[in-house]
């Protein structure tokens, strides 16, 4: 049976049970001898499984928190605003207003912050058990039946705790009553009040213990009292912990590679995992400051910024989603239980989607693959957020075989560690078994950070940057390269077999190479002649753009080329501003690609290394603005994923024809003779590529070095001829920068509204086949199948080259009155490789 033969299998049991009535508990009971007495609606709220622990056999799995059983998120909150409501009936506006609650982690974090909500105007606090450095202790309890007892209380604020206002502690399950006495013993101690109020979602005390409470009440001097949605009683039978044990022992699987997915039991086969499904980063833009959940506090305040912001995200986790998923689960971790569940409640809102919420969890429980049984099947993965007790393993638990088309984990970012993005780690785990995977990391709250908090440093594992000459033709101090070396590797492949392939949406562009085009005798004479006649121009664009940047950007900025087309006008800023004004600016090279954002890794590195409110990014000219778009929103995601702020997004480029940036050195379409070659005028580097099995989650994107192609290279000559003009540019660039600084460079995007135009009056009707502008329209005749050329009319020598390689491609060239740009590049729009000739000339549709 195929994986996903086996996950509609197990779906189609599920409903079956449903259908049949089975209770998730039976398996246990039959087995064990274990009864559930009480309410009628305990069977409905509660199931049964086995855990490996040795003071208690069995685990009352809740249907109705979201922990173990993926569950409508609705149904999660409603159980927990219930509850809350509850308690404030029973104390009233007046001491409700008052009241703190308290949570327990890490089940009943999300749970205790429901019922916070419920309550009303009440601030919130959970235990935790991860230490924070820098923020005292408040006190801490034990829980005595737990594989991991040790509690932590850290308010930011400790008066949060000194009131006198009522307690009101939260848990999922009220069973001995010990963990909530061990609770009120320690804080009544150092923080006395006169009421205490016990949530949980079940009481199941044994007759034995129900009397417990009252009589610590009444020890303590103070009111207890107890809501719950149902009440029942577990009857154990003699000896149930070691039959317990046998019979966890009995089912659970032997260890594999992969760990086996189901826990034992003959009606369990192992699950195998299929196709391994895609893993993508969603930006939230989590709120600056807002704490991610109860940990150190969360005010009425907090509670406003979130309703206010969850709308956003939500729709940008929608967005991200694929268009035909109808079965998603959010996918909560460890403790942060909450905000998961308030993003998976707002997305239930504003998706047609079926929407699941469940969290990861450390209680490793027996998974049994039967109707009867509560877990069904459980993930492993390990601990990835650097835990105070060491490593070890978690798990998720009735996520594979469930049907799920895609899973929104939901991470903080002192867990978005290397051990997360491992081969092994939790985002893997789930691509072995759902299609669609994606990964939203809220900014872990610091308390007493002075900017957007992020993950704890951890040392740094990426490399230092590439340079020259084993890494480019540059000079070594011209730029740093923050990409990896993947010259040893055959990455092109036939322009035509790409243009279909990527057309056809089985590949993206940046995951393989254009065989690397080499000029005819002709064509390099035509740019030798063009950069004669525009080396003057373009040295008193450098001028001008470097001026404006040193004077509206940063005294000393750090230039940061987009790869590759970028990297030639940075090397020319950074010699201008030296020719200039004595400085040595730091300059680095980083992958951008449409689609898929900026190299995160490359902005840690940056971070690391200087202020990224110094960063100026780098590129040779604007088209229709899809890069300067496309750079906006990965910074936007890295602040929400990495909570590094002040990277600039507004890009520096030396012509702006689609007036999509204000810092510029020209807004002229005119012929920038880097754009006329590939590698043989950029450094000898192949365009940047982006492919998962060559390119992992903490690697720099990739590059070729053409080392071969050094006989043709002209790299050097061009800088140099440019540079060379930089003398008698002085003057002139002084009277640019000067008229730039004063005017109203707010961009138009003119060249955007134009593209979305020519797209729909030559029927193309997809804007990534309209390059606009003369590097754009040159890129497409060198590495894409071209259908045809829109040149402005009366255009002159800035299009020599154009119509040339048209020529020599079989590619008409059509005059258009009222362009925008000097020329426009349209690739094929329906392309088969039937589509052109035998001698590869594309031939009209």
């Amino acid at each position: 049976m195929t994986e996903s033969a086996h996950a509609e299998g197990n779906a189609g049991k599920r409903a079956d049970r449903a259908a049949a009535g089975v209770w998730s508990g039976s398996w246990v009971a039959e087995r064990l001898g274990v009864e559930l007495a009480g309410d009628e609606a305990l069977p409905a709220l509660l199931g049964l499984a086995l855990r490996r622990n040795p003071k208690r056999a069995h685990l009352l799995v809740s249907n109705v928190l979201g922990k173990h059983v993926p569950q409508s998120p609705s149904v999660v909150y409603g159980h927990g605003v219930a509850l809350g409501r509850r308690v404030r009936d029973l104390l009233g506006a007046e001491e409700a207003a008052r009241a703190v609650v308290l949570g327990y982690a890490e089940t009943a974090t999300g749970l205790g912050h429901c019922v916070a909500d419920g309550l009303g105007p009440a601030a919130y606090l959970h235990s935790t058990r991860r230490p924070v450095a820098g923020v005292a202790r408040a006190g801490g309890f034990e829980e005595s039946h737990s594989h991991a007892t040790s509690h932590l209380l850290l308010p930011r604020d400790p008066e949060l705790l000194a009131g006198d206002g009522p307690l009101v502690l939260v848990d999922d399950e009220f069973s001995t009553g010990n963990t909530v006495l061990n609770t009120v013993r320690a804080l009544h101690e150092r923080y006395p009040r006169e009421r205490y109020v016990v949530v949980a979602l079940v009481d199941t005390r044994s007759p034995a213990d129900a009397g417990r409470l009252e009589e610590f009440a009444r020890e303590i001097g103070a009111r207890v009292d107890l809501v719950t949605a149902a009440s029942g009683t577990v009857r154990l039978p003699p000896g149930v912990l070691e039959k317990g044990q046998e019979l966890v022992a009995r089912h659970e699987a032997p260890p594999v590679e992969p760990p086996t997915e189901q826990g034992g039991g003959p009606s369990a086969p192992p699950a195998r995992p299929g196709p391994s499904g895609s893993v993508a980063r969603v930006g939230l833009r989590w709120p600056d400051g807002l704490p991610d959940g109860g940990r150190h506090g969360f005010t009425t305040a907090h509670r406003e910024r979130l309703e206010a912001a969850l709308p956003g995200m939500a729709a940008r986790i929608a967005d991200a989603l694929p268009a035909d998923a109808r079965r998603v689960l959010v996918l909560g971790f460890e403790e942060l239980m909450y905000a998961p569940l308030r993003l998976a409640h707002a997305l239930e809102e504003t998706t047609g989607a079926e929407v699941r919420y469940s969290t990861t969890t450390r209680s490793p429980v027996l998974a049994v693959d039967d109707p009867g049984y509560a877990i069904r099947t459980r993930l492993v993965f390990p601990a990835h957020d650097d835990p105070a007790d060491g490593p070890g393993e978690r798990y998720a638990y009735n996520v594979a075989g469930a049907g799920f088309d895609a899973v929104v984990a939901v991470v903080d970012s002192a867990a978005d560690t290397p051990a997360l993005h491992a081969p092994d780690g939790l985002p893997a785990r789930l691509a072995a078994h759902v299609p669609h995977v994606l990964l939203a990391v809220v900014p872990s709250y610091v308390p007493g950070a002075t900017r957007a908090p992020y993950a704890p440093e951890r040392p740094s594992m990426l490399p230092e940057p590439l340079r020259g000459p084993a890494f480019s033709s540059y000079a070594p101090d011209e730029v740093g390269w923050l990409l990896q070396d993947l010259s040893d590797v055959t990455l092109e492949a036939p322009t035509e077999e790409r243009e279909e392939a990527i057309q056809r949406g089985g590949a993206h562009y940046a995951e393989s190479l254009p065989v690397e085009y080499q000029p005819s005798e002709q064509y390099q004479q035509l740019f030798h002649a063009a950069l004669g006649t525009s080396a003057a121009r373009l040295a008193r664009a450098v001028g001008a753009v470097t001026e404006v940047v040193l004077t509206e950007r940063s005294p000393r900025p750090v230039l940061v080329s987009l790869a590759r087309a970028g990297t030639p006008v940075g090397i020319l800023m950074r010699r201008w501003a030296h020719f200039r004004h004595g400085l040595d600016l730091p300059h680095y090279a980083v992958s951008i690609v449409r689609g898929r954002g900026i190299d995160a890794n490359a902005l840690r590195w940056l971070a690391e290394h200087h202020d990224p409110a110094d960063v100026v990014f780098v590129d040779g000219w604007t088209g229709k603005g899809a890069i300067t778009r496309e750079l906006a929103a990965a910074l936007r995601d890295f602040e929400d994923t990495d909570g590094v702020t002040g990277f600039d997004p507004e890009i520096a480029v030396l012509a702006d024809p689609g007036s999509c940036v204000r810092t510029y050195g020209t807004r002229d379409d005119f012929l920038i003779p880097s754009a006329c070659l590939n590698s043989t005028v950029s450094g000898l580097i192949s365009r940047t590529v982006l492919r998962a099995d060559l390119v992992g989650p903490h690697d720099f994107h990739g590059a070729k070095f053409y080392r071969e192609l050094a006989g043709a290279d002209l790299s050097p000559a061009f800088l140099d001829a440019v540079s060379a003009r930089f003398p008698d540019a002085t003057d002139a660039v002084d009277a640019q920068a000067k008229e730039l600084l004063s005017a109203d460079r707010a961009p138009t995007w003119e060249g955007w509204a134009a593209v979305e135009r020519i797209s729909e009056e030559y029927g193309i009707h997809d804007v990534n086949l309209v390059k606009p502008g003369v590097g754009e329209t040159t890129r497409v005749m060198l590495r894409r199948v071209p259908w045809k050329v829109l040149a402005r009319a009366g255009a002159g020598a800035d299009l020599d080259h154009v119509r040339l390689l048209a020529e020599q491609r079989g590619v008409p060239v059509e005059e258009v009155d009222d362009l925008p740009y000097t020329c426009v590049g349209l690739i094929h729009p329906r392309y088969t490789r039937g589509a052109t000739g035998a001698d590869g000339r594309a031939v009209a549709l």
